[in-house]
């Protein structure tokens, strides 16, 4: 795939200080790669919806699983950078498929943010030896999962939804309600454990192969050494980052969602469009209406790009701080993320609906499949309300107030 306006991509080296992982792996190539296999199909696999377990394994084979791993468990450990590029090369062909890659470096950095060195011991080198595809059970809306203290740990009743990438995954994360403590834990358990149900009935329009739905848990066993943060510890600045690596993980995909309707709309125009008869024109890319549109889509793209870029090197630096991570530093993360977000959603919205303006009524045709752009954005935009991100920057602009944190901001 082509961009309209490619901008240069961050190496790994670019990206962040680590070392190479192996001289002979490049994650943006391998990302390319990806994208234009999963291009060639994604038309008729958003038709058909349901299971990508051919594409998954494509994944799985590609190496990227190890991307966010730390190197001291033995993998690639990449910088947020690299890996925010991975998410949104993969988006351009199929923001679907890149919502699961995305969402599994979530959980790992779940791992890194809540994880004994024990955990970590364990569970990175589980992910490497087994190039184990994680998913998501932890929705912090849904509380009807309850997780009761027992000897050794808790049992687990209840349902979570809007389980991204659970279906065909190794592992969860899962958030569970302890109703001693009043409080939320975070913990992960292998999918395909005994009691755990993970149900394939995602129906919306958009996003339609990321794998969600309900996971069902019926007296499920968790043990302690399992619990990643009990309900009884407060969360920490530096834990309290999760939500701002799944924020960027979003913005990432409504950016590459932006960027692969420009592309797409770039083609049909150079290759299939007739100028409309007023133009005066022989090809439609020489109608200065056109032109003149395509470059306002140019300019929702390219600020979104450059925010998000920063947004995902001040990511990395609050990462790398560790425990040493206060509030202000966080927040300056937050306001970074929050701006990035914004923008990206409505690039993403924006030209997913306006390029039919451009192209004309025969690109309406299914063959094509140009509406996924928009359907994809318009499903995954409504994650959260983008009105509260645009509150968070408006305190933040008129008294210097920092979003306050949660599972959101």
């Amino acid at each position: 795939m082509h961009l309209a306006f490619p901008t240069p991509a961050a190496t790994a080296h670019e990206a962040g200080p680590e070392a190479p992982f192996d001289a002979g792996f490049d994650p943006l190539g391998a990302a390319h790669a990806l994208a234009e296999r999963f291009a060639a199909t994604a038309v008729e696999r958003d038709r058909l919806g349901g299971h990508a377990a051919a594409e998954r394994e494509a994944i799985r084979a590609s190496g990227l699983l190890a991307l966010s791993v730390p190197r001291e468990y033995g993998g690639i450990g990449a910088a947020w950078p690299t890996i925010y590029q991975v998410v949104r090369i993969v988006a351009r062909a199929d923001s679907a498929l890149a919502h699961l890659l995305g969402f599994h470096y979530l959980q790992l950095a779940g791992l890194s943010l809540y994880g004994s060195a024990a955990q970590q011991r364990r569970l990175f080198g589980e992910t490497i030896a087994g190039r184990t595809f994680w998913g998501n059970a932890l929705n912090p809306l849904d509380k009807r999962l309850v997780g009761v203290p027992s000897a050794g740990g808790y049992l687990l009743n209840g349902i979570k939804s809007f389980a991204s990438g659970s279906i065909g995954s190794d592992w969860l994360t899962v958030s569970a309600w302890d109703p001693l403590a009043n409080a939320p834990l975070i913990a992960v358990l292998p999918t395909r454990q005994p009691g755990i149900a993970v149900q394939a009935d995602w129906d919306a329009f958009g996003q339609r192969q990321t794998d969600s739905g309900n996971v069902r848990f019926d007296n499920v066993t968790l043990p302690d050494d399992l619990v990643l943060q009990p309900a009884s510890r407060a969360p920490t600045a530096q834990t309290t980052l999760r939500s701002q690596v799944a924020q960027l993980v979003m913005a990432n995909l409504y950016l590459g969602l932006a960027e692969g309707a420009l592309a797409a709309a770039r083609g049909y125009l150079r290759e299939e469009a007739r100028p409309w008869l007023a133009a005066g024109v022989e090809n439609a890319v020489d109608d200065p209406f056109v032109q003149h549109r395509f470059g306002g889509f140019h300019l929702l793209v390219r600020p979104a790009q450059l925010l998000a870029d920063e947004a995902a090197h001040k990511l990395d630096a609050a990462f790398r701080r560790g425990a040493g991570l206060d509030a202000v530093e966080r927040g300056a993360v937050a306001v970074a993320v929050a701006e990035a977000k914004v923008l990206a959603h409505r690039a993403a919205i924006d030209i997913g609906s306006g390029l039919f303006e451009l192209t004309g009524a025969r690109s309406t045709s299914a063959k094509y499949g140009f509406d996924r752009f928009w359907r994809n954005a318009r499903v995954h935009t409504l994650h959260d309300p983008v009105d509260y991100k645009l509150r968070d920057l408006g305190r933040h602009a008129l008294d210097g107030r920092l979003p306050e944190p949660s599972p959101y901001s």
